[in-house]
């Protein structure tokens, strides 16, 4: 698993962003798959999730997801949910010890949030839908509204399809320049005339930043290059595979 210095620097949190290894499942979701959207057998993705949550110290139940649906809605949790009551939204966020909020991904980017000295944080599901209607601000948002100060707040960008493995179509940038003109400045010309790269995870922290985020910090990995250690949609796409696995984020206050 990986974990980033701005959410381990003496907090009162564990977290982790969980590679695709250490898990049980056979391939094309080898191993760590924590998906049960997926294809996969819904017995190997349990079982991978309580191996994930023995990282954390904690048992399987304490695990929280959501039926993610690219949008920017928050949940606000108070006690743990079986995954079949698991709402429609992209965010959580808890002031509640012992709650593992959970983020599956594979090639969107999960953040992971804390502010320590309120005892809040947030977890939220960062696609390109998500990250251009707000869903940064919106856990932000939700996060002050259980004590937390947006000055404080540490937030943690986790492995993502990178700029140089995420070509986009010419409408693709209007929708976002159109929003703020600067973020132009997260598209780069492709290969392909017309064509563009997208910085995902460059556009994210820009967002939390502009929002005022005390600290960000982003992970330097690429799920669609680094086949070995991340699930990837779009690697799954080009290689013509019908499915494919997803990663897990996960961020708990201390007891």
């Amino acid at each position: 698993m990986i974990t980033l210095s701005v959410l381990n620097d003496g907090t009162s949190v564990r977290h982790a962003f969980f590679t695709r290894e250490g898990g049980v499942s056979p391939p094309p979701f080898a191993s760590l798959n924590c998906g049960f959207g997926s294809a996969d057998l819904p017995e190997n993705v349990a079982a991978n999730r309580a191996r994930a949550m023995a990282r954390l110290d904690l048992p399987p139940e304490r695990l929280v997801t959501c039926h993610q649906v690219h949008g920017v809605d928050v949940v606000t949790v108070e006690r743990p949910w079986n995954y079949a009551d698991s709402p429609r939204a992209d965010a959580m966020v808890s002031r509640v010890p012992g709650i593992a909020l959970g983020v599956l991904a594979a090639d969107c980017a999960p953040l992971l949030f804390a502010d320590s000295e309120a005892s809040v944080i947030g977890a939220a599901h960062g696609g390109w839908r998500g990250a251009l209607a707000g869903v940064g601000e919106t856990t932000v948002a939700a996060m002050e509204s259980l004590g937390a100060a947006r000055t404080r707040i540490r937030a943690g960008i986790g492995p993502c399809i990178a700029q140089r493995s995420y070509e986009v179509g010419p409408e693709f940038p209007t929708p976002f320049t159109t929003e703020d003109g600067e973020a132009a400045l997260f598209f780069a010309p492709a290969r392909r005339p017309g064509h563009f790269m997208f910085d995902l995870g460059g556009y994210l922290e820009w967002r939390l930043v502009r929002c005022g985020v005390g600290t960000v910090q982003r992970a330097p990995h690429d799920t669609v290059a680094e086949e070995e250690r991340f699930f990837s949609y779009r690697r799954a796409c080009l290689k013509g595979e019908r499915d494919y696995g997803r990663g897990l984020a996960a961020i708990v206050l201390e007891g």
